[in-house]
């Protein structure tokens, strides 16, 4: 029998693993709060795109607001309203500038924050 010799022991333990899954948890936590503020964001990015597209034969700023009100029914943005979007002339053409913030609640008083921030120019 050899009692003096230690076995060593591989893995991990109750505590480890328990905080182990918490930090994943709250990682999925942030992304399934997250992923829909992105998407949407995408879907901004999109139809600012779009317009710029279809509008760049004779642009001016009610054309570009009028076509973005079109596809913010379609996409169902809801974050940023298409009258928040800041139309501005340059010296060659429209500047289109999409800029928000997006706060989700996480849980309890938390609250996670994205700013999106996009500009198309529209010849």
């Amino acid at each position: 029998m050899t009692f003096g010799l230690k076995k060593n022991q591989y893995g991990t333990s109750a505590l480890g693993m328990v905080f182990l899954v918490l930090v994943v948890g709250f990682a999925v936590l942030v992304g399934i709060r997250l992923t829909p503020k992105y998407l949407e964001y995408y879907s901004v990015v999109s139809a600012l795109e779009r317009v710029a597209d279809e509008v760049s034969d004779s642009p001016s700023a009610e054309s570009i607001r009028a076509s973005l009100s079109k596809y913010w029914q379609v996409e169902m943005i809801s974050s940023l309203s298409y009258k928040d979007i800041e139309i501005t002339k340059s010296s060659s053409g429209y500047e289109v500038t999409a800029d928000y913030r997006a706060e989700v609640p996480l849980f309890a008083n938390l609250s996670l924050v994205a700013d999106f921030s996009k500009t198309v120019m529209v010849p």
